[in-house]
């Protein structure tokens, strides 16, 4: 999965409800990525009457190493740390950069905090429950 993580990609805590099944690239971290473009989930989530919360402002997370798969991977075990601490359930990875300092290679990725749930006030638990 993390080789498929780029600008635009979207990753759903997995056992989290969704009203329809869209196809998901599943991983051992315990978060997913959505396979459909953007676009099209977000049209198949509204027309369900569901609500996919977008938090404003940016997290970031900075990992150096050698290997850019487990570096990647790291910095998204922190974002998806971040996002679960704040009861959101999802994010959308809105830049990942590869570079190096001082010859020591690093992997940057930004995302937004989304949450995804049935019904319009964010968090409410009799909305989020099956």
């Amino acid at each position: 999965m993390v080789d498929t993580i780029a600008a635009g990609s979207i990753l759903v805590e997995q056992g989290t409800q969704l009203p329809n099944s869209p196809e998901f690239q599943r991983s051992s971290n315990g978060w997913a990525a959505v396979r459909d473009a953007r676009p099209t989930f977000e049209k198949e989530i509204k027309a369900a009457g569901w609500t996919f919360f977008f938090m404003a402002g940016e997290i970031k997370a900075t990992v150096f190493g050698f290997d850019r798969q487990k570096t990647l991977r790291a910095a998204i075990g922190q974002l998806t740390a971040n996002a679960k601490s704040h009861n959101c359930n999802s994010i959308e990875i809105t830049q990942v950069t590869d570079k190096s300092f001082l010859r020591l290679p690093y992997v940057s990725v930004t995302a937004h905090q989304r949450h995804l749930q049935k019904g319009l006030v964010f968090g409410e638990p009799s909305m989020t429950q099956p």
